[in-house]
């Protein structure tokens, strides 16, 4: 009885030691699966940023000198918006200046600073039958292609390029519908595509077409139109109305996208590539600052 008593407390000993470990291991995991979620940012952004190579060169560079992972999120910026809005990110950089002022007012995103500007354009077939070539608004040019009923290819997903293409319409007293408006619910790579193969019209901002004028049969057509002024803003996600996401995180990348450093980024980028600049810099200074 004695001898199996000893074996029986050994036993109990032995299983309380692996207990002991296997509990140390499960600590250890999710101390490192905190961390790791830790040093993960969430950005919601457009697009644009995304097809014109931009993110491809900053999001490196902030994570080598952070140590942050940066999971991103291309939508159009009505959708970016939308996610910082609920709380399913934990920084925005977008470009719709209206729509991001009635975030800022209800309180769900926070710090909003200018990153970098650069223009609308109106491309569209060499041969632009809707003769919109020259003209220096670009709400006169959306009239004449209605008129004329020449394809259009309109984003038509809320991104921050469609509402301004919906408010160059309704300057115009228009209301676009038939077979010669195309809706295409892409970004803007994928419409400036389409309205290529349809030898259509199509609303773009100049860093995304610059990035792949050479492969789409497109022509600038109108440009220099102020109100084709295109500002991009990054935001913090407000962690007083959403205490889960990273806002440690959001924050380091806002800062990081109006330092020095990264503003050196944009105001180069494109240059070697394409020959000029797709961004123009702009951290400290007022959307009445700028220009087209």
């Amino acid at each position: 009885m004695r001898i199996m008593g000893e074996r029986w407390l050994k036993s109990a000993c032995k299983r309380f030691v692996v207990g002991l470990a296997v509990l140390g291991i499960l600590q250890i995991a999710s101390i490192c699966s905190v961390q790791a979620a830790g040093q993960i940012v969430i950005l919601a952004t457009t697009t644009s940023t995304q097809d014109s190579g931009l993110l491809d060169v900053v999001v490196p560079l902030f994570e080598k000198r952070t140590g942050y992972v940066v999971k991103t999120i291309s939508v159009g910026t009505g959708q970016a918006l939308a996610l910082g809005g609920r709380g399913e990110a934990d920084v925005v950089l977008v470009h719709a200046p209206e729509a991001e002022k009635k975030y800022l007012a209800e309180g769900t995103l926070i710090n909003r600073r200018l990153v970098m500007h650069n223009d609308f354009i109106v491309v569209g077939p060499k041969e632009d039958p809707a003769q919109i070539g020259g003209l220096k608004k670009a709400s006169d040019a959306l009239r004449k292609i209605a008129e004329t009923k020449a394809a259009f290819a309109s984003r038509g997903d809320n991104s921050g390029t469609h509402q301004l293409e919906r408010r160059l319409w309704k300057e115009g007293g228009l209301d676009p519908s038939g077979d010669w408006y195309l809706q295409s619910g892409q970004g803007m790579g994928q419409t400036l595509w389409i309205a290529s193969e349809k030898r259509a019209y199509t609303l773009t901002d100049r860093g995304t077409y610059v990035a792949l004028k050479k492969r789409v049969q497109l022509e600038v057509l109108v440009e220099r139109d102020k109100s084709l002024l295109n500002i991009y803003s990054v935001m913090e996600v407000n962690p007083a109305r959403f205490p889960k996401v990273n806002a440690a995180g959001g924050k380091a990348f806002a800062d990081f996208m109006v330092s020095p450093a990264a503003q050196e980024v944009i105001k180069s980028f494109g240059i070697d590539k394409f020959g000029e600049p797709l961004f123009y810099p702009d951290a400290g200074k007022r959307e009445e600052e700028l220009g087209p």
